[in-house]
């Protein structure tokens, strides 16, 4: 008699739909795009179990699909895309599994990159640097048959889809990219809960809504959304009337002050706030981000959260925990020449992924350099600790002196592999408010102008995606 299988009914909706609990294969290589992973499959004289038994490489003694001539095996190819369904993604997990799916908690946690997934994937596999996945091979092929469930996951971003027939002994493209992209709103699967802070130079809001998230998900902390803003310095402080009411957003003093506040996100976003603080009567900097704040931050790090700021938000770090401020060396300088042409630092798998996908997304035209283009910055890294400690993504290597412009780190600092803290002196926007530029102090989504994301853009986009993925030990 031939298994059968259930999978969860709701393919992991809701507020807590989503997992990545115990319960993977193998390792496997991130960023491939070829070869499979998953469930080991029975052994000899085991019987096999749900989706094992309608792959073509079962060998127990109740399968229900033969082995295929010729050696041929069923295979699933396609991209999976960011929820907008328009920019492929790198370093997707794509896998098949054999049992429900684990849902998420929110909050901070440290997530193994060896056991990032739930279900008992019978079949595994990650998307390379053109977004590109190829799921089954030779050793474990794609169990053939109807209603075959397939999930998208990178972190805490998880959808499940429903195959309505793979064909035994043969290759399924899938080439709709409102099929293979990751989730818009949570009717559609689990994304990861963020508080983003806005801020007067930066429109990192309007970045969310360019990949696709759905406008329901942003909603005040006390609604369902998974999006909440803060109000910072000089940002939007409010929703549109048309979105929430209107609603204004809570301001980021005292919220950021409690590491509790913090720990019901598993992201956290801050927004150039157009300055780096004040300064007192020594010349010293003063900021309006607490002890009580900064410390927190590093706590929510060290616990396994994840953290990108923003330009001007480098006091974080400059002036930050001990832990933070050893993350690299900080000097102010005048700003990028407009437009520059910065240099993707390709010495790990990680930024040489970056350097081909952004070609591959439209990016750069030249493997390696994205053009730079802002009429507000500065240069606020001469270089990275390296090591165990931090690593730099992208330089104004051209410059005398050189600076990094994007950088991270792991903690628990140093040789963590907990969290993830990112610094960036990228823009969404430059804040002007000129034609065609995101306007970061008006309403939520009015300042939302513009729809495509530009180089720069690419760049913190593959951002947003990395840093919700398992977390690698720098170094």
């Amino acid at each position: 008699m031939g298994c059968t299988f259930t999978p969860s009914a709701t393919g992991g909706t809701g507020p807590n739909g989503g997992g990545n609990a115990a319960g993977s294969g193998p390792p496997i290589t991130a960023g491939t795009g070829g070869g499979s992973g998953g469930s080991p499959g029975p052994t000899a004289g085991t019987p096999c179990q749900g989706l094992e038994c309608q792959q073509s490489t079962c060998t127990a003694a109740n399968c229900t699909q033969p082995a295929c001539p010729g050696g041929a095996i069923t295979t699933l190819t396609g991209k999976v895309y960011d929820p907008a369904g328009r920019v492929p993604l790198y370093n997707v997990d794509v896998y098949i599994p054999n049992a429900p799916l684990a849902d998420f908690q929110d909050g901070p946690s440290c997530d193994s990159c060896t056991n990032r997934t739930s279900g008992n994937p019978v079949v595994h596999t990650v998307t390379d640097a053109s977004g590109s996945f190829t799921l089954g091979d030779r050793g474990a092929d794609v169990p053939a048959g109807t209603n075959i469930p397939l999930v998208f996951q990178i972190g805490k971003w998880r959808r499940q889809i429903t195959i309505p027939t793979v064909q035994a002994c043969m290759p399924t493209a899938l080439t709709d990219p409102n099929q293979t992209r990751l989730p818009r709103d949570q009717t559609e699967g689990h994304i990861p809960k963020m508080a983003l802070t806005t801020g007067e130079s930066d429109a990192l809001e309007c970045l969310l809504r360019k990949v696709g998230i759905s406008d329901s998900e942003f909603t005040p902390e006390t609604g369902n959304g998974r999006i909440n803003f803060y109000a910072g310095g000089g940002g939007t402080s409010s929703y549109d009337p048309s979105l929430n009411g209107g609603a204004a957003f809570t301001p980021v003093h005292p919220w950021w002050d409690s590491l509790d506040n913090l720990k019901k996100y598993d992201i956290i976003l801050h927004s150039c706030e157009g300055s780096y603080g004040v300064f007192d009567q020594n010349s010293q900097p003063m900021s309006d981000k607490s002890q009580a704040a900064r410390q927190a931050l590093q706590d929510f790090a060290d616990m396994g959260g994840r953290v990108f700021a923003s330009h001007w938000h480098v006091y974080w770090f400059e002036q930050g925990t001990p832990a933070f401020q050893s993350i690299a060396t900080f000097n102010h300088r005048s700003g990028l020449p407009n437009p520059y042409d910065a240099m993707i630092d390709q010495s790990t798998p990680e930024t040489q992924a970056l350097a081909q996908w952004m070609v591959n997304v439209g990016g750069s035209t030249t493997p390696g350099v994205v053009t730079i283009r802002q009429n507000a910055s500065a240069r606020t890294v001469d270089s990275v600790a390296g090591g165990n400690v931090s690593q730099s993504w992208i330089n104004a290597s051209t410059l005398t002196p050189p600076s990094v412009l994007y950088l991270s780190a792991t903690t628990p600092i140093p040789g963590g592999a907990c969290g993830r803290v990112v610094f960036s002196d990228l823009h969404v926007s430059a804040g002007s408010g000129t034609t065609g530029t995101d306007i970061p102090d008006m309403p939520f989504p009015t300042g939302c102008v513009t729809t495509d994301l530009s180089p720069q853009e690419k760049v913190l986009e593959f951002m947003l995606f990395d840093i919700a993925s398992c977390v690698i030990k720098v170094g």
